[in-house]
């Protein structure tokens, strides 16, 4: 069984000594803690809202997922230098793979203090080109997670405000703006995390991008890695927003409103998805993307007969990373 903590975050980098409104210093009487935690209000978890997925070629990435059987959306071109291809579920949440369209522009952008490009950046030259970059929550008041995110020490850096134009599968395209709130931990410089607020949100019919052949239908939970887990607990608090955090032998679980995240230990990441991970390296690593299925034994079969190379684990079906899917793919019956 499980332990659950429910600690308020505690700061540890080196930061303004705080005061609560008394005027007396939280560092002095201790008071990080259980104490601070009955002060404050409620808290209601954030939903997931979409896995950014760093890749080589938008190309390479659309011809894997479709011989998945995802249906993947045309390409968007963000104004600071990357683009996607998304794949949408019909719980709300989605895959953004990632790639670099107009390197200039991204390196411009990261000078000038874009913290997605240049988080992005520090991404791919520790990682590599493909793989789990980012877990991004749904909020309506970006504004508001990035104080709290200044006021916990886990502030990513400045808000990011921009827009792009959103390309329906028959071409239509409509305006969508957006304002993103960066969470990150200086321990693990290569992952990170941010609210994301739609500040125009088009009235679009996105019936045909959200049925995949393959019968996924939404996003059950994302897997980190991390020798000691809950070193980052307070993180994952901040930016699911979500106080309580299942704590086992294997890592922790954190849920928010609509999926889990979980960071595991190397053991506990080799008896759930059965690979082995070498290495002592310190640090946040994206592992895994766990998928709600409609029909389990149909998506088995499709893979067969793609020649699409499968294994099982604790009644899973999983799908290794290949160019174009940067981890471990899970699939499990609805």
């Amino acid at each position: 069984m499980g332990t659950r903590l429910t600690h308020h975050p505690i700061v540890i980098l080196a930061l303004p000594r705080r005061s609560d409104p008394a005027g007396k210093s939280l560092a002095d009487t201790g008071d990080f803690g259980q104490t601070r935690a009955m002060k404050t209000a409620p808290r209601s978890a954030r939903p997931l809202d979409h896995l950014v997925l760093p890749t080589a070629s938008l190309e390479t990435a659309r011809a894997r997922l479709e011989s998945l059987g995802f249906t993947v959306a045309p390409d968007g071109a963000h104004p600071f230098g990357t683009e996607n291809a998304c794949v949408y579920f019909a719980d709300g949440t989605f895959l953004e793979p990632l790639a670099i369209g107009q390197r200039e522009t991204a390196e411009a952008a990261t000078l000038g203090g874009n913290q997605f490009t240049a988080r992005d950046a520090a991404f791919r030259f520790r990682r590599g080109q493909e793989g789990l970059s980012a877990i991004v929550m749904a909020t309506g008041d970006a504004a508001a997670d990035h104080k709290q995110f200044e006021k916990t020490g886990l502030s990513g850096g400045d808000i990011l405000d921009f827009g792009r134009d959103f390309v329906m599968p028959d071409g239509e395209k409509a305006r969508m703006d957006f304002r993103l709130a960066f969470a990150a931990d200086l321990r693990s410089p290569d992952f990170f995390g941010f609210s994301c607020q739609r500040i125009n949100v088009p009235k679009a019919d996105r019936t045909k991008l959200i049925a995949h052949d393959n019968g996924v239908t939404a996003i059950r939970s994302v897997v980190l890695t991390e020798p000691n887990p809950t070193d980052f607990q307070y993180l994952f608090q901040e930016l699911v927003n979500e106080r309580e955090v299942e704590a086992h032998s294997f890592g922790m679980d954190i849920r928010s409103s609509n999926a889990t995240v979980s960071v595991l230990t190397h053991d506990g990441f080799a008896m759930k998805f059965g690979e082995k991970l070498h290495g002592k390296e310190r640090g946040l690593r994206g592992r895994a993307i766990v998928f709600a299925v409609r029909d389990l034994g149909a998506f088995d079969s499709a893979l067969d007969k793609a020649g699409i190379a499968r294994r099982s684990a604790l009644g899973r079906t999983l799908v290794d990373p290949a160019p174009g899917q940067g981890v471990i793919f899970a699939f499990e019956a609805e």
